[in-house]
């Protein structure tokens, strides 16, 4: 079975969103779809989910970076996001393992 959840979106933004708002955002697999996201983090964290939005970032522009080699242009690899809102009074403590 492909994992689904890659990891949590620990940002300032993505924090002020899960205090504020009650949603989480997660990086998940290319080829996952709402209704697996939502079952996967529905058995990972114990909680209801309401919704899930996704977004999927593919290969960006190449940019110029600097390296030990000397200048070159590199691609951001392509990835996808899902925004997951819990149901009233539902909460997920991603910082009780640090």
């Amino acid at each position: 079975m492909k994992a689904i959840i890659v990891k949590p979106v620990i940002t300032e933004k993505a924090t002020l969103d899960q205090e504020k708002h009650g949603r989480f955002t997660f990086i998940v697999n290319k080829t996952a779809n709402k209704i697996e996201v939502k079952k996967a983090v529905e058995e990972m964290y114990g909680v209801a989910v309401e919704s899930v939005n996704t977004v999927s970032y593919g290969v960006r522009k190449p940019k110029l970076k600097y390296t030990n080699r000397g200048v070159s242009y590199q691609t951001e690899k392509a990835y996808k996001k899902a925004i997951v809102i819990l149901a009233k009074g539902d909460t997920i403590d991603l910082y009780g393992s640090i």
